[in-house]
């Protein structure tokens, strides 16, 4: 290990370690995620794309990583991890290396050593911010801002792909879909068409769409918006999850506005606004909808209980609904799987 710098772009900088093999500047959008479990699902969540993450737990890597089979998505897409201690031994009799070898074959950055307690106290009082991990002291030209870029067409997946065989036909918007979220629409009698996020499907027979998580600011996909708004005329359920909520959004009319500092973790308590019934969510998102803009014909069903944030909506009269958090998890908890349920019954 060699000295290293958290380095953000007002000139805060942390000293910690990287691994010696580390050369280049790691530059994003750094955030925090609570998860005490869960790494190698965080890292393999599209909707990281382009960001530093800080994982407030202070220990990370003790399990190692496994096969592909408990990944997200096909590789990392996080720029960055911030860890306080990254374990180079692991336990678990299905892991395959460690995390840090793990990174290493990823080409993704770590500092370790690193104070998350005081990073993360800064980020809940300034916001998130940009950053980079580099092994000089010194902040490098330009930080780069994720959220500037149409992240969602860079983790889209490019060509359709088909799975299940059952009587419904599912349309399933990629803008950086979750793999879990997969395994739980093929729980039911569905089959699933994977499009890109600029496929436009509005002229074939579907049953319903499902729109996907994904990363950074929701009004950098136009071409997805316009496909949604010709889709939505057609009156089909519509199930939105994540940036898939914002999305549903703002093609009804609404607005979003980026949150201080996003929420981030296995423990965000949501209330379901019409039973006042608490759920625990998996939630990875720093954008959310602007309640005021909200149309008539549309209602708030669940509240973030630490911000009062909408953490979903759906239609007055047709069957459009969406969550800002995973009720898929992987990793977190699935208190509320039951929402592919819903799905599936209205199609």
């Amino acid at each position: 290990m060699k000295k290293s710098f958290l380095i953000l772009q007002n000139g805060v900088v942390f000293e910690g370690l990287s691994p010696d093999w580390q050369e280049e500047v790691a530059s994003g959008e750094v955030v925090f995620t609570t998860g005490m479990t869960g790494y190698t699902e965080t890292l393999t969540d599209p909707s990281y794309a382009g960001q530093i993450i800080v994982f407030t737990y202070p220990l990370i890597g003790n399990y190692g990583v496994g096969s592909e089979d408990g990944w997200e998505s096909e590789k990392i897409h996080a720029k960055g991890v911030v860890v306080s201690t990254s374990s180079p031994h692991f336990s678990h009799y299905l892991a395959t290396c460690s995390l840090q070898q793990w990174l290493k074959t990823q080409g993704v950055a770590l500092i370790t050593k690193i104070d998350t307690r005081a990073v993360t106290k800064y980020l809940r009082t300034s916001g998130a911010t940009l950053g980079a991990i580099s092994i000089s002291e010194n902040p490098p030209a330009q930080f780069d801002d994720p959220n500037q870029t149409n992240l969602v067409a860079s983790v889209s997946s490019c060509k359709r792909s088909d799975y299940g065989n059952g009587a419904k036909r599912v349309i399933a918007v990629d803008c950086g879909m979750k793999k879990n979220l997969l395994r739980h629409l093929l729980e039911y009698d569905v089959r699933v068409t994977i499009v890109s996020h600029d496929d436009d499907f509005t002229e074939e027979n579907y049953d319903g769409i499902f729109l996907s998580n994904g990363p950074g600011d929701p009004t950098q996909c136009p071409k997805t918006l316009e496909i949604l708004k010709k889709a939505m005329r057609k009156k089909k359920p519509i199930f939105g999850v994540c940036l898939g909520n914002q999305m549903l959004a703002l093609a009804a009319g609404a607005k979003t506005y980026k949150l201080k500092f996003g929420h981030r973790g296995q423990n965000q308590p949501c209330i379901d606004v019409e039973t006042g019934r608490c759920y625990m969510t998996s939630q990875n998102h720093g954008y959310a909808v602007d309640e005021k803009s909200l149309p008539k014909d549309w209602k708030v069903t669940f509240r973030n209980l630490n911000d009062g944030s909408i953490e979903g909506i759906s239609h007055r009269t047709l069957p459009y609904f969406s969550v800002q958090f995973h009720p898929e998890a992987a990793p977190g908890p699935t208190d509320t799987k039951w929402f592919f349920k819903r799905f599936a019954e209205l199609l």
